[in-house]
Parts: C-alpha cells; sequence; structure tokens
C-alpha cells in the first residue's frame, strides 16, 4: 500500500496512466455494490409493501361495506389472480418463441463459422429445446386459466 501512495506523490501523472483504470473499477464496484444495490432493493422492497397494505386495507373496506360488498371483494381477488395468471402464460410464449428463435440462429450462425465438419452447430439446439418445453408447457400441461 505505501508503495502506491509514494508512486502517487511522486509522480501522479504516471500513477494515474498505469493504475486509472483499476481506481475506476474499484470505485465503481463499490458504489454499484455498496450504494446503488442496496438502495434500489430496499427503495423495492417498500414500495410492495406499501401496495400490498393498500391492497388490504380496500379489500378490508370493500368486506366490511353492508350488501353486496363481501362477494365484490371475491370477485376481485379471483379477477386479480385471473390476470396473474394469463400473465404469467403470455410471458411463457414469448419466452418459449424468443428460445425457438435464439436456438435456430444459433445453429445457422454456427453452422456458416465452422462447416459441417464438427457439429458444435448442434449446441444450438439446447435453447430451442427449452422454447419448445415452454410452449408445450403453456398449451398442454398448465392448468386453465378459466380454473382460477
Amino acid at each position: 500500500m505505501t508503495h502506491f501512495v509514494l508512486q502517487l506523490f511522486a509522480d501522479p501523472e504516471t500513477f494515474f496512466a498505469l493504475n486509472g483504470l483499476w481506481i475506476f473499477l474499484a470505485v465503481g464496484a463499490i458504489a454499484l455494490f455498496g450504494i446503488f444495490l442496496p438502495i434500489a432493493t430496499w427503495l423495492d422492497h417498500r414500495h410492495k409493501e406499501r401496495e400490498a397494505f393498500y391492497k388490504a386495507e380496500t379489500m378490508r373496506r370493500i368486506s366490511e361495506a353492508p350488501g353486496a360488498g363481501s362477494n365484490a371483494a371475491v370477485d376481485l381477488m379471483r379477477q386479480e389472480e385471473r390476470v396473474k395468471a394469463i400473465k404469467v402464460r403470455e410471458g411463457l410464449k414469448i419466452a418459449g418463441i424468443i428460445n425457438i428463435g435464439v436456438g435456430l440462429a444459433l445453429i445457422i450462425f454456427l453452422r456458416a463459422l465452422l462447416g459441417t465438419q464438427q457439429p458444435v452447430y448442434l449446441c444450438g439446439l439446447i435453447p430451442g429445446f427449452i422454447g419448445v418445453a415452454m410452449i408445450v408447457y403453456v398449451y398442454l400441461m398448465a392448468p386453465p386459466v378459466d380454473h382460477f
């Protein structure tokens, strides 16, 4: 450590020319992992907590209302679960199509790059089969959305 300090005071231009990248990376790593990520995580958790609190408060007020308030609260919760399930299924469909496209593009790219002497291009089947598995799950194995 003293070597770096002596080198800094002896010739600052040379010191920063040789060690500037490492200093930049160290400061960037400290800023990212020590400051930004904890604050972003804390803010995200706080946002989710407030959202859950307001949702629970709204449900409580609707269910305590006279008349058909409790039925409306239950119907609202079912509708929210249904919308969430639809979003998950649509996300799986899109992810499956993207994986199939990446697999096909990888097969074409590696075949053009390396030729057919080595079947390395077949590694493009890995993301392709993952995409096919996602599509098969969505259409054949997932519970129907009307179930919610």
